[in-house]
């Protein structure tokens, strides 16, 4: 295993934040460092090419909004600006991009958008949109009042693109079409649930979505053929007995797909749960202090021996040593600043 595991940090610019951080993993004595890796507006989602060769950030540029692209130096991690595509408006909440470096996605959570980017696998340069799916429809909660587009990704064969709607309760299937996404399936959830992310099962028959308003997961069973899902379970990620103000944020599953770890801000904690591998059902296995204010984002690392925790408003992030026969996480430092961090990446191994 290589001693130094490196990753980048989104943040929100507001504060005291310059852009995106690059953090450094020592796994001799399990301890992380962070310096800063390039200066950008409110770069709150990050993503890395499968070659780690560039890394793509959501982007600020004035009153315009969409996506940056950086080169990634091979020996020193440092971030070169390549270029960068805006439109007016403000600048998406999630960014994704294909294992072939060809197709980036963007989700807008203010517009309700999926924009679709090409990319040129050999400089990393980003095209303009080439796509723009606009969602439409509304929800019962007060955050409800439009579309709220807050992740746009691929199926795990990348036949399809997927994106969830915190603001209508849906879960949209695109495949891209020429130079076109076309819908080809929708799933409504709960309604009032706002589902915000969705992680896959490595066997690519189970997806789990997190949502925001009513901070559960829920098990959908997916087809490969069509790109349909299927609701088969709902469970809570906070105590039942927890009424103040908690929302649900990210959800990753372990490679082995015997666990889910979901991110909860308020309760400020990572939910666990086993995964039953016959059925793709959850059983809940405990909670686990992030040490901080606001959990907006976690990551296990290549080897998953690791989990790395953000905590926005406390503009601190946590490791955690991870039990890969239990699942279980233990604290192991606390104290790694980083001002208002949001999105947690590691590079590829």
């Amino acid at each position: 295993m290589e001693k130094v595991i490196y990753g980048f940090i989104g943040t929100y610019t507001k504060g005291d934040s310059e852009g995106v951080y690059l953090f450094r993993l020592n796994t001799e004595d399990s301890t992380v460092s962070v310096e800063t890796g390039a200066k950008v507006d409110n770069p709150t989602y990050v993503t890395v090419s499968n070659n780690n060769r560039y890394l793509y950030a959501v982007a600020k540029e004035g009153d315009k909004g969409g996506a940056a692209a950086f080169a990634i130096d091979p020996e020193t991690k440092a971030l070169t600006r390549i270029n960068s595509q805006v439109t007016e408006g403000a600048n998406p909440c999630h960014i994704s991009v294909d294992k072939s470096n060809q197709l980036l996605l963007s989700a807008n959570y203010h517009k309700g958008t999926v924009d679709a980017y090409r990319v040129d696998e050999g400089n990393g340069t980003i095209e303009p949109p080439f796509s723009i799916a606009k969602h439409e429809g509304s929800g019962p909660h007060e955050r409800q009042e439009k579309p709220h587009t807050h992740y746009s990704g691929f199926t795990p064969d990348e036949k399809y693109v997927v994106a969830v709607d915190l603001g209508n309760d849906n879960i949209y299937t695109y495949e891209v079409a020429g130079n076109e996404l076309k819908e080809v399936s929708r799933l409504a959830t709960k309604e009032g649930s706002g589902p915000r992310h969705i992680a896959f099962h490595p066997n690519g028959k189970y997806a789990y979505v997190m949502t925001e308003l009513s901070n559960e997961v829920i098990l959908l069973d997916y087809n490969q053929e069509d790109g349909s899902f299927k609701e088969r379970q709902y469970i809570s990620t906070i105590p039942e007995d927890f009424n103040e103000n908690s929302q649900g944020s990210a959800i990753h599953l372990s490679s082995d797909g015997r666990f889910v770890y979901a991110g909860n801000r308020g309760h400020d904690s990572i939910a666990l749960f086993e995964i039953d591998q016959s059925t793709g059902e959850l059983s809940f296995k405990e909670w686990t202090s992030t040490e901080g204010d606001w959990p907006r984002d976690f990551s296990l690392d290549p080897t998953e021996q690791y989990l790395l925790a953000s905590n926005q408003n406390s503009s601190n992030l946590t490791l955690f040593a991870r039990d890969e026969e239990t699942g279980k996480l233990q604290l192991l430092q606390k104290d790694v600043s980083v001002p208002d961090p949001v999105c947690v990446k590691f590079l590829h191994q």
